[in-house]
């Protein structure tokens, strides 16, 4: 009896270190994240195509960015700039911007949001995209155009809204490559120039010009 009570032990305590060592190899890392997939974390993203399925379902060129001071209805321009509203529908039907805040807030100037959340962090973003700067569209009044940094093509989820007639930021030449428009505010001025007037503070050691009460972007949804 005793001939057969080994063997049997050793396929046992076999079979254990096969479930542990396949326990540890399929454990993923879940602040582990690829800035080409978004962000992983976002129980509204699987992957990209489901992506861009979303995006092939919401053809409407019109966006609502619903703020804790009101709603903002956006149009989008997307013969003038195909490539930056095909990138900013794909972060509106990703959820992306749910959550966010408006970070930057420059009276005379415009309001700046699309990539941080409230607590100071900011939040993985897709690959930088071409920029469009040179189509047509100026920052004037009301316009909704890209952040960017001072690489060219280094947009990504940002966003800023013109609360006046910024024409310097428009393109002149390759020298002066401005910032690439890419809508228009159709309805909700009035909740920008609210934004506008908010008290501002250096936040979290290093960001300037951050509201002193957080102006959160509840969702972005199309209508």
């Amino acid at each position: 009896m005793k001939k057969y009570i080994l063997p049997l032990l050793s396929i046992l305590g076999l079979i254990i270190i096969i479930v542990i060592i396949s326990l540890i190899v399929n454990k993923t890392d879940p602040t582990t994240i690829n800035t080409n997939d978004l962000n992983k974390n976002n129980e509204n993203i699987t992957n990209g195509n489901d992506l861009n399925m979303s995006i092939n379902k919401n053809t409407s060129n019109i966006v609502v960015i619903e703020t804790t001071k009101g709603n903002i209805e956006v149009e989008l321009n997307s013969s003038a700039s195909p490539i930056t509203v095909k990138n900013f529908k794909t972060y509106v039907s990703a959820g992306f911007y749910d959550g966010t805040v408006y970070h930057r807030v420059i009276p005379g100037f415009m309001i700046q949001g699309g990539g941080f959340l409230p607590n100071g962090n900011q939040k993985e973003v897709m690959s930088p995209i071409k920029l469009e700067s040179n189509n047509g569209l100026s920052n004037l009044t009301g316009t909704i155009a890209m952040a960017r940094t001072n690489v060219p093509d280094s947009a990504t989820s940002q966003f800023f809204i013109n609360t006046k007639d910024n024409t310097f930021l428009d393109y002149v030449n390759a020298s002066n490559l401005g910032y690439a428009v890419f809508g228009k505010v159709i309805s909700g001025m009035d909740v920008v120039y609210e934004i506008e007037k908010v008290s501002t503070t250096t936040k979290y050691g290093m960001y300037q010009d951050w509201p002193v009460d957080n102006i959160v972007i509840n969702r972005v949804y199309f209508k």
